[in-house]
């Protein structure tokens, strides 16, 4: 459900896996681009998609008969999505969530949404993520992701549905830890866009990353993930693909924003879209403040993003910060 670059990749691995796939896009001429054309030109170029896939504008089509649901859409409209989805959705049928963010009102994680807006119980309800950028996965260059269900019969049953040879899943129990990672990511991938925005080099980016990645183990011990998950494919595996990537959504903003552009200049330049990650720090950092969790780098990308913060200032804020242990 979502026809945008990670939705239509992975209907690609799906179907290239041997699955039936029906793709809901949300404009009826992309569906007929995909079915007439085979490809989606506005999210994954030239790449050519499997005959297989069949693309549909009507919800009630998409999910008639399917056992397996993947949910494409951006983390903050899953709840309107799924509210006009749910009537549609079968009594025993395997949610998936393929978005990475936290809910800005509730501060719900996404698994947690869809719980809560389909009745679901939890071990029905999936997520895949790890460092699975979108046009690589579609070209077939060979990576892993990380499927955590707390349900290991469902987990096992997606991870042979997701297997081709050149994606290789991973089951994980912790959907706590999986989310995690996948929502603060973004946030500290717009960091290190931001720092090679303004000319800084490898040794900032090496440790943005790694005290970004200190945040997110400290935010997600306490929310109960487990540490082993935010060091995998869906902690530091995630984080380092979307802070040193140029394919990257959130380090390309994060760049734009360094180099002096502003929000809205960086926002026309991406097409309109924005980087989940200029979303994300305010729920995520709300989320962490309700745990009474530290997170200085988040706290410094949202006031760039929303405050009205320089870049320059942020860098100055974060170095000039007191001395302390590792």
């Amino acid at each position: 459900m979502g026809a945008g670059a990670w939705g239509t990749a992975l209907a690609k691995v799906l179907a290239d896996a041997g699955n039936n796939v029906a793709l809901w896009a949300r404009r009826q001429e992309l569906a007929d681009e995909i079915n007439d054309t085979h490809r989606n030109t506005e999210y994954v170029g030239d790449v050519e998609l499997p005959k297989s896939i069949r693309a549909t504008s009507d919800p009630a089509d998409a999910l008639s008969g399917a056992c397996t649901v993947f949910l494409a859409v951006p983390s903050q409209t899953m709840r309107a999505n799924l509210e006009r989805w749910t009537d549609q959705i079968g009594d025993d049928v395997t949610l998936v969530s393929l978005a990475k963010g936290i809910e800005l009102d509730t501060l719900l994680r996404m698994s947690q949404v869809v719980v809560q807006v389909t009745g679901a119980d939890p071990s029905r309800v999936a997520v895949v993520t790890g460092p699975n950028l979108a046009s690589e996965i579609a070209d077939e260059q060979p990576g892993a992701t990380v499927v955590a269900c707390s349900d290991s019969g469902r987990a096992v049953t997606l991870q042979r549905a997701l297997s081709t040879p050149y994606l290789r899943p991973y089951t994980n129990a912790d959907v706590i830890g999986a989310e995690v990672g996948g929502a603060c990511k973004n946030v500290i991938a717009l960091a290190c866009g931001m720092a090679a925005g303004v000319g800084l080099g490898e040794n900032t980016a090496a440790a943005i990353i790694t005290r970004g990645l200190a945040e997110i183990m400290r935010l997600g011990i306490a929310l109960g993930a487990k540490p082993a998950t935010m060091a995998g494919l869906a902690g530091v595996g995630d984080l380092v693909a979307t802070c040193t990537s140029p394919h990257s959504r959130n380090r390309t903003f994060g760049e734009r924003l360094g180099r002096g552009g502003t929000m809205e200049s960086a926002l026309r330049a991406a097409g309109g879209h924005v980087a989940e990650g200029v979303t994300s720090c305010e729920s995520v950092l709300a989320l962490a403040a309700s745990y009474d969790v530290e997170m200085p780098l988040t706290d410094a990308v949202q006031r760039v993003c929303h405050k009205g913060l320089s870049v320059d200032e942020a860098v100055a804020l974060l170095l000039g910060r007191s001395t302390k242990p590792e």
